[in-house]
């Protein structure tokens, strides 16, 4: 007669199979994490919508295809470093930011990392799909064997996790240094007003004349504006842009000093000198 299985060691079975699937899913999530954040680049106002974009595009991704993309954008062997990518075609009139964090190695370390999170992810398929191939889970000594093949499954697993736990933080790291100056008032000043540290303005890309230009689009007729309507369009929704952050004496001698905007005074119906101005060609 066939020796009865003991139920308790095809449960000790599922519950070490269901343990390294946990320990899988928490490796692919936090690799999802990594590779949507640690690139980024583009237009100031599109950074959040685009960050939101990559996060979901990897949403649906395999452990292989992340794997894949692990060694083609964030890890790098030193002295072949990439560059950062951006399908944004920049221009003076537009703030752009981009940065990037890499794990760089040796070759040799490289190919060999690369070689290790191949296995894991045949580790991964053999587990979910292969198991059952593997071992006679209906029997005493099967399960014996899936459990020990189980428990080393596990351990390499976590090795896995535990050394992405420790990129992420260091990615983390780097991230938040960089948010501590992206939130400071210099970096408002250099990167979206155009003021260096200096004091000195580079006009074309400074933020009070992205403003002129906006209010311009909206009020101009006939391509002209008038200087006070577009002064007040301004003021309603950007407030903090005044001519003094900028050294100048008024809006008269911003659209002057800009050198982008063409500018003239008319006499209105009322005998008063007033400016107007338009975008150059």
């Amino acid at each position: 007669m066939a020796e009865q299985l003991q139920p308790e060691l095809q449960r000790d079975v599922q519950r070490l199979l269901g343990r390294c699937l946990l320990r899988l899913q928490q490796y692919e999530k936090l690799l999802k994490t990594l590779l949507a954040h640690h690139e980024l680049a583009g237009p100031a106002h599109e950074l959040q919508s685009r960050l939101a974009a990559r996060i979901k595009d990897f949403q649906t991704d395999t452990l292989g295809t992340l794997v894949k993309m692990l060694f083609e954008s964030y890890v790098e062997v030193k002295g072949n470093e990439r560059a950062i990518a951006d399908d944004h075609e920049g221009s003076a009139q537009t703030a752009t930011i981009g940065f990037r964090t890499s794990m760089q190695m040796t070759e040799d370390r490289f190919a060999a990392k690369r070689s290790a999170l191949k296995d894991l992810v045949g580790l991964r398929n053999d587990l979910v799909h292969h198991l059952i191939d593997r071992f006679d889970l209906w029997s005493d000594d099967g399960c014996a064997g899936a459990v020990v093949h189980l428990n080393a499954s596990y351990a390499r697993i976590d090795v896995h996790l535990v050394e992405l736990q420790q990129w992420a933080r260091g990615m983390e790291h780097i991230r938040a240094l960089s948010a501590s100056l992206v939130q400071s008032p210099e970096f408002d000043d250099f990167f979206l007003n155009g003021i260096a540290p200096d004091g000195t303005v580079t006009w074309p890309a400074a933020g009070i004349v992205g403003v002129l230009r906006e209010a311009s689009e909206a009020l101009a007729v006939d391509g002209w504006v008038r200087l006070d309507d577009a002064v007040g369009w301004i003021g309603e929704r950007y407030p903090e842009q005044l001519p003094a952050k900028y050294g100048c004496k008024g809006w008269p001698d911003v659209v002057d000093k800009a050198r982008v905007f063409q500018f003239e005074y008319r006499i209105d119906a009322a005998g008063h000198k007033v400016g107007w101005y338009r975008e150059r060609s």
